[in-house]
């Protein structure tokens, strides 16, 4: 049977493309195939996922509990007031129950087919807010802008143990995320190696370095500057938009528009550019998907090591938002792919209709 190939810019097209009931799309960075089931569509209020009745505080996160959580490594807090003690905003903690420990020190065994590590990396706990009951999308653009502030500081103080190849920033909101705490947090985990899924994206943008000669994440952006079907909200400085071949439904992106492979080298103007940008999302999310869990993952090169391969030139760090309202299931363990039920185009209708004017 042979094969056509449409653009589409082709007249063709759109008649074509109205009779397909589902589509396959193809992410541009990791050749990562993503089934649109068009003939699912679903609705916001069709997942049947809506946010948490929150349990009352004060918990072990919460202002003046600073005595039941490990000594605090960081923190941003009002002028005169102590380490360990209230009057804090933002506030940095080692991980109590933590995957990996900084005191572990570091060795590599090989036997036979079989490779190990010993355990040793940082685990910490970022507590956004001193308030039990504010979540990360309730607080100020300049709050917010403290939060990301403390993101990158704690990156740039881990990337000078050269133990540590890589971290990752993450937040889990709500149980169905992964959350154990309601109280607003994030989690930082440096650890040795580069994980699986970001070599993943450094090789594809690597690859595409090579051939092209420019970023591929640069032309992402510049794409969505000139085709705004799946673009949600834009600033001076970054982007949102829904990717092409989301692998969730109202899953986002946000890219800084200036070329930056490290998110330790952000400038606290541009940190406010971002704050804004996430202020809105996070707003219009909520309002969009029930308050719905979510998970907010920073994506950002390795940390810069001599010895090793520099991705300086052909990454770009990145936010992603990812809903959680659907459940990964056993087509997607067993092939990669994945089966989104909301048309992309129209996910980024919704978000972008919720984007509140003012905050």
């Amino acid at each position: 049977m042979q094969k056509k190939g449409y653009s589409r810019k082709d007249k063709e097209f759109e008649e074509v493309w109205r009779k397909v009931m589902s589509e396959l799309r193809k992410d541009p960075v990791v050749d990562r195939w993503v089934i649109i089931a068009n003939e699912r569509s679903l609705k916001p209020y069709d997942f049947g996922v809506h946010g948490e009745i929150r349990k009352p505080g004060p918990c072990v996160f919460c202002e003046g509990m600073e005595m039941h959580t490990p000594k605090e490594v960081f923190s941003v807090r009002d002028k005169h007031t102590e380490i360990n003690q209230p009057g804090w905003r933002v506030r940095v903690v080692p991980n109590k129950f933590p995957a990996l420990r900084i005191e572990e020190p570091f060795a590599h065994c090989i036997d036979g087919i079989c490779e190990s590590l010993s355990g040793s990396g940082a685990h910490e706990v970022i507590i956004e807010t001193p308030d039990h009951y504010l979540e990360l999308g309730d607080l100020s653009v300049k709050h917010i802008a403290e939060v990301m502030y403390v993101y990158r500081e704690r990156m740039c103080d881990l990337e000078r143990d050269h133990r540590f190849r890589y971290c990752i920033i993450f937040k889990n909101q709500g149980a169905l995320a992964g959350a154990s705490i309601q109280h607003a947090h994030s989690q930082l985990i440096a650890i040795p190696v580069i994980p699986k899924r970001v070599k993943e994206e450094l090789l594809g943008a690597d690859k595409y370095y090579q051939e092209k000669g420019h970023c591929i994440f640069c032309d992402i952006v510049q794409y969505h500057q000139n085709n705004n079907q799946r673009m949600i909200i834009e600033n001076e400085q970054f982007l949102a938009f829904v990717p092409y071949a989301p692998r969730f439904p109202y899953e986002i992106w946000i890219l800084p528009k200036k070329h930056s492979s490290h998110f330790m080298k952000i400038e606290d103007q541009e940190l406010n550019y971002l704050s804004e940008i996430l202020k809105k999302l996070l707003v219009s999310m909520k309002k969009s998907l029930n308050d719905s869990p979510y998970n907010l993952i920073l994506h950002a090169a390795p940390f810069e090591r001599k010895e090793e391969k520099s991705y300086q030139d052909s990454y770009h760090w990145h936010m992603e938002m990812l809903p959680t309202i659907t459940k990964v299931a056993g087509f997607e363990w067993g092939t990669g792919f994945y089966i989104n039920p909301v048309i992309p185009e129209n996910a980024a209708e919704i978000l972008r209709k919720n984007i509140p004017i003012k905050i």
